[in-house]
């Protein structure tokens, strides 16, 4: 959620001005684009310019594709420096209008956590859980933070474990399990004599900054590009020579999923679908400097998706609908053997 990356090897004010311009540039990726920015903006310490930034976010005449995360982020970095109040009220916001994603959720309790309302922010984090996870015994990774948080918190306040305690153990896949991750004695350790117990701890605190950063990491899937029958009809309309490429929608969608099968079958990992929109494929073109009807320019346009964060994980998790757009779940369409 935000780029991990010590301030001394960084300079977090110019690569959110830099980010800034970008979003200029692309404004169909604005919303992700600015994201980073106020995150650099944090990470800097100029927590009013972030706030400022969330603010031109929740008031732009263009619909958020994630408002609930926006307001979430404002929430946390308000707490930071001093806006105690405010935060709180955005938190109680968040909570009250439940979000199906599960980030807001998470930033929400965690700026609980972080600041010592234990109960609180275990309240949130089995709220979410209700809501998002129900009944289902495979919940989707994006929810797993979700279970990690919870059990953590309850650790911290002496709660016995309940099944989704027993659930997160099962998804987490860290040699050091949770219950040591989680554990309020190892703070003890830190102060010991003994130099096997640091030792022991040393070792789990590598394995706890192993999986965060595994957490916190988006590398770049390996993209294929997805066009809606619309946009294929007028990429199509506008430069005929890609018809070769390109000799049905249904063959597109048909190459589309067996492209992504023989990529997960040779063992390649994070796979991703990128959706595209002819205007934003003639703005790549010319700032590439060639033609929109140059072929060779797709696989850059979708790579290029994907490095900004556009890229949607493939396959979809279980129960979700498919990434063609039917409507149709994934394992009654394209996800059907």
């Amino acid at each position: 959620m935000r780029p991990d990356t010590p301030a001394e090897n960084v300079d977090h004010t110019a690569e959110a001005a830099r980010l800034e311009r970008t979003a200029g540039l692309y404004p169909e990726d604005a919303e992700t684009l600015l994201l980073r920015a106020a995150a650099h903006l944090e990470l800097s310490g100029d927590r009013p310019a972030a706030t400022a930034l969330y603010d031109r976010l929740l008031s732009s005449a263009e619909g958020l594709d994630n408002p609930a995360l926006v307001r979430a982020l404002k929430a946390s970095n308000l707490w930071e420096y001093g806006h105690e109040a405010e935060a709180r009220a955005i938190i109680e916001g968040i909570r009250t209008t439940s979000p199906r994603d599960p980030a807001p959720w998470v930033i929400v309790a965690e700026a609980l956590e972080s600041h010592d309302e234990l109960e609180a922010a275990a309240d949130t984090f089995t709220e979410a859980a209700r809501l998002l996870l129900g009944s289902a015994e495979e919940p989707p990774p994006a929810t797993h933070p979700v279970l990690y948080g919870r059990h953590r918190v309850r650790r911290m306040l002496g709660l016995p474990h309940d099944d989704w305690d027993t659930l997160a153990d099962t998804l987490h896949t860290s040699s050091v399990t949770l219950d040591e991750l989680h554990d309020p004695k190892r703070v003890w350790s830190l102060g010991s004599d003994n130099p096997a117990e640091l030792e022991a701890e040393i070792s789990r605190l590598r394995a706890e900054l192993g999986a965060y950063r595994e957490a916190l990491s988006r590398p770049f899937p390996v993209a294929v590009l997805h066009w809606p029958a619309p946009e294929l009809s007028e990429l199509l309309s506008a430069y005929p020579t890609l018809s070769a490429e390109y000799p049905s929608h249904a063959e597109h969608l048909s190459t589309i999923e067996s492209s992504l099968r023989e990529l997960s079958a040779s063992g390649t990992p994070n796979l991703g679908i990128v959706t595209g929109t002819v205007p934003s494929y003639e703005a790549f073109a010319a700032s590439e400097g060639t033609s929109p009807s140059d072929a060779t320019l797709l696989p850059q346009y979708a790579t290029t998706l994907a490095a900004r964060g556009r890229a949607v994980a493939w396959p979809p998790a279980k129960g979700a609908g498919c990434w063609c757009g039917t409507g149709l779940g994934y394992g009654e369409c394209h996800g059907v053997d």
